[in-house]
């Protein structure tokens, strides 16, 4: 069974020296999840395990562990090489877009120049002929006046003036005025364990409920939050106790999470769950306009293809290029209207994601506003969770045993340790 991943970038990210309490804060995994996977990669990165008299055990890696499990699992080599394929695949992929639209330009403009050249020679090879060569060579340029240097300096200025910023080249920029840039909420569910945690940890291990509905949902009507029963999956999660008052109410307390293995200061964490808001495309103004209105050159030109070949006679007759196009004609209208179509869906689509994220945002804020504003209850009910908390920092010198060296050795380097300060309060008596 290959490690965990996130475990191991909590790990990393917390010093190599951690509890389940810090990693199950870290990740947002739940407590039994987290000790097995510190266990797990304990196991297989060559980690040791340090107990200390409270019964409490710290595992410890050393910093070179992804090198000792990439020597032994092969599957996290090929995740790790198949991660920097699907980087440079899915850069293509969004790219292609790009180049399919300029491509479907240019064929759609230069068969449209070759039908009317040819049907205007038919009529009047010495006058006509020329004037629609010379509109149609007047239309080409001006369709790749988009990409030329000249072009590119206006551009750069004009977004210069209006403090837009985008990384994007103009290939990505197409992607993203089609699909999007992703959910920008994907790891939501992440981070709201870990912001639960984080505040379970800054109270010392103890809350009230009213502490963490800011960062949950669906947690029912009025009447119903009363009862409190959205918080049994937090309590699931990390090994929680309630604790009742003597005036009826409720407090939970987190053994684990009381739990470190090194004293930081508190985490600064938002006061509720703030979702973002879905964006359109993350493309500057102008590139967002330069790909629609290439779209509508590209749908147009594909009607006026139609038709011209509407009758067939054409192609039959030119044949090459124009006959080709003539077979994937269908393909080329489908993808002028997919490229107009799928944008104007999602933009209506993103309207009403965001109308929905927020309310929910409006709702997590009005819980977190009980807070700020609490009654004489609240801050009782507060007061008393305060009462279970508490902070266990299990540095080196707590440590009896660890999996690091021999128990002999330990025995007498803690025998030592003890005729030391034995030592040392006789002299200080003495003095």
């Amino acid at each position: 069974m290959a490690p965990n991943p996130t475990i191991m970038h909590a790990v990393e990210q917390l010093g190599y020296r951690v509890t389940v309490g810090d990693v199950a804060t870290q990740a947002g995994l739940n407590i039994a999840e987290a000790g097995q996977g510190l266990l797990a990669l304990a196991s297989d990165a060559g980690g040791h395990l340090q107990v200390a008299e409270s019964g409490d055990i710290v595992y410890l890696f050393p910093q070179d562990f992804r090198a000792n499990l990439r020597n032994k699992y092969l599957q996290l080599r090929f995740q790790e090489w198949w991660q920097k394929v699907w980087g440079a695949l899915f850069y293509l992929i969004r790219i292609s877009f790009g180049i399919l639209l300029i491509a479907s330009i240019a064929l759609i403009t230069v068969t449209i120049i070759i039908i009317i050249t040819a049907i205007n020679s038919d009529r009047d090879s010495d006058n006509r002929g020329s004037n629609y060569g010379g509109g149609g060579f007047f239309f080409f340029p001006d369709l790749f006046w988009y990409f030329s240097p000249n072009y590119q300096t206006e551009y750069q200025e004009r977004r210069r003036e209006r403090n837009q910023t985008s990384n994007l080249n103009f290939f990505e920029a197409v992607f993203s005025f089609l699909f999007g840039d992703g959910n920008p909420n994907a790891n939501l569910e992440e981070r709201r364990w870990q912001e639960i945690a984080a505040v379970i940890r800054n109270n010392r291990g103890a809350v009230v409920a009213e502490q963490i509905a800011p960062y949950l949902d669906n947690i029912g009507e009025r009447y119903q939050q009363e009862y409190e029963d959205y918080m049994l999956p937090v309590l699931i999660r990390f090994n929680g106790q309630p604790e009742v008052s003597p005036d009826g109410q409720i407090v939970y307390y987190f053994p684990e999470l009381q739990v470190k293995a090194s004293k930081k200061r508190h985490q600064s964490i938002p006061v509720y769950l703030e979702e973002s808001l879905w964006r359109f495309s993350t493309a500057s103004s102008g590139q967002n306009m330069l790909s629609a209105g290439l779209g509508v050159l590209n749908f147009v030109g594909a009607l006026v293809l139609g038709s011209l070949l509407r009758d067939g006679i054409v192609a039959a007759q030119l044949g090459g290029l124009v006959a080709f196009v003539q077979g994937i004609y269908w393909l080329l209208l489908a993808y002028g209207i997919g490229f107009l179509g799928i944008p104007l869906v999602r933009y209506f689509w993103i309207q009403w994601r965001n109308s929905k994220i927020a309310a929910r945002n409006r709702d997590r804020l009005s819980r977190a506003r009980l807070l700020t504003n609490m009654d004489a209850s609240l801050q009782h009910k507060i007061d008393y969770a305060r009462r279970f908390a508490t902070e266990k920092i299990i540095g080196k010198e707590d440590v009896i045993y660890s999996s690091e060296t021999d128990l002999l050795e330990q025995e007498f380097e803690r025998s030592a340790q003890i005729d030391a300060e034995w030592q040392r309060r006789l002299d200080e008596s003495g003095k």
